[in-house]
């Protein structure tokens, strides 16, 4: 709470006004109270005859009202948190910015102060965010709440059921505590529709000619405790299950009640209502952690501090900006066509010359211009090759050219390097070579290198 709270508070006014305030929370406290005696006392204990099947009522029944009065518990209990000095505008500072005879000067002034901040909210002059009252500069998605006199942090609306802001630091509580709502009361409609039933049929007449009331076991006012308890847990839910939805709605898309009215403005990209959307999971962990474990129970897992939140737009422009992170997600791309299919079958390597020619060699033959044959393969051709390659290395040496109708035919001496650096290599298996000479349709590329 805030200090103009505390100062309320001091004066009787302010004392009535506190206590009138948690009228709805005694009122909800109440009707939970009631709906425990009607259910247990008249519905399971009095009026059931089946002593298992109240077991398991009671026991279920015990389970949910657990969970649903331990999130609201913790919703009203928790503080709205106190914004750190490191936000607030010493007093010399809030002096000149009063006195400052334009909007630019103020402007300038905050800009200036917040410059350390993490702040990318903006007014719709483009300055930085400023509460008058708290005297602080505000942390992106935070509100100043005139109820609890104090700017909240990631405020979502204030709430009079709970006599308290739904905010960082309890939202997660108040999901939990209308879902559980919801359930409880379900639970409570659907195990006492028999009874409800029961209390409207009309049975057969007995003796004396008057028509008897249905099977129902109460008696008395248990009746209308069992009457009223269905349909109070069917008015109660229909009031809930809206809003549980839209708030669930909300944490998808990360979006408070007041950002869904009116749309943060952003530093850069001005405003913006899906500005804070990551995805649903994503949205989803924000608000209820990573561990899922704490997912369903009213303890404190939230991602963040509560005064910075990571942005769509951070979110897209390091996935743009980081390419190689997009091109390693698609796995292990270094190897060669050469080590990826080992039904290929080499069965042969001689230098080449890299100058332009204007024929061209077989599109399976591949080029390396740094190493050696023995030093790029390691594989052996087969025996019944391999007198035929020593012939024509043979012939090669020699200066005498090669019949090129073969399908492993080679290029002319004159092609190899003076060096012998280049060399290219044979792979057969895939398509046989038909042509007599295999450079024809396959012209040379301008930069002289081969198809592969």
């Amino acid at each position: 709470m805030g200090n103009d709270d505390h100062r309320r508070r001091k004066t009787p006014c302010g004392f009535c006004m506190a206590v009138f305030k948690w009228i709805p929370v005694l009122f909800i406290t109440a009707v939970i109270a009631w709906s425990y005696y009607a259910y247990v006392v008249e519905l399971c204990i009095r009026n059931s005859e089946n002593r298992i099947g109240m077991i398991f009522m009671l026991l279920f029944y015990h389970l949910f009202l657990t969970l649903f009065m331990w999130s609201y518990w913790r919703t009203i209990m928790t503080s709205v948190g106190r914004i750190p000095d490191q936000w607030r505008i010493p007093d010399e500072e809030v002096s000149r910015l009063f006195r400052a005879d334009s909007p630019d000067t103020q402007k300038r002034i905050l800009n200036n102060f917040a410059r350390d901040l993490p702040v990318t909210n903006r007014t719709m002059n483009g300055s930085v965010r400023f509460c008058e009252k708290c005297k602080i500069i505000k942390p992106d998605r935070a509100h100043h709440c005139s109820v609890c006199s104090c700017c909240v942090l990631k405020m979502d609306h204030h709430c009079p059921w709970v006599n308290n802001c739904v905010n960082f630091y309890n939202y997660k509580y108040f999901v939990l505590f209308l879902g559980y709502a919801l359930v409880y009361c379900l639970y409570v409609a659907f195990t006492s529709l028999h009874d409800f039933v029961e209390f409207w049929k009309v049975g057969a007449y007995d003796n004396n000619g008057y028509s008897a009331q249905g099977q129902l076991n109460a008696s008395g006012m248990g009746r209308f405790h069992i009457l009223f308890l269905f349909f109070i847990a069917i008015m109660f839910a229909i009031s809930l299950v809206s809003l549980f939805g839209y708030h669930i709605y909300l944490v998808l898309v990360n979006r408070t009640t007041l950002e869904s009215f009116r749309a943060p403005i952003f530093r850069v990209g001005g405003p913006d209502k899906n500005g804070y959307n990551l995805g649903r999971y994503a949205n989803f962990c924000e608000v209820f952690g990573d561990d899922w474990q704490y997912w369903f129970l009213p303890v404190f897992s939230s991602r963040g501090d509560g005064y910075s939140y990571p942005t769509s737009s951070d979110q897209s422009r390091v996935s743009t900006s980081s390419p190689t992170q997009r091109y390693d997600a698609m796995g292990d791309t270094t190897t060669s066509r050469l080590d990826g299919n080992p039904t290929d079958k080499l069965i042969g390597a001689s230098p080449l010359d890299t100058t332009n020619h204007h024929h061209n060699q077989s599109p399976h033959q591949v080029r390396s211009t740094s190493v050696l044959p023995t030093q790029l393969l390691q594989i052996q051709p087969p025996s019944t090759c391999r007198d035929e390659l020593n012939e024509r290395q043979q012939k090669l040496a020699n200066g005498q050219s090669l019949d090129c109708s073969t399908p492993a035919a080679m290029s002319s001496p004159d092609e190899r390097g003076v060096n012998g650096a280049a060399v290219y290599i044979e792979m057969i298996g895939d398509h046989p070579l038909t042509s007599a000479d295999p450079a024809k349709g396959f012209p040379r590329p301008p930069n002289g290198d081969l198809p592969v």
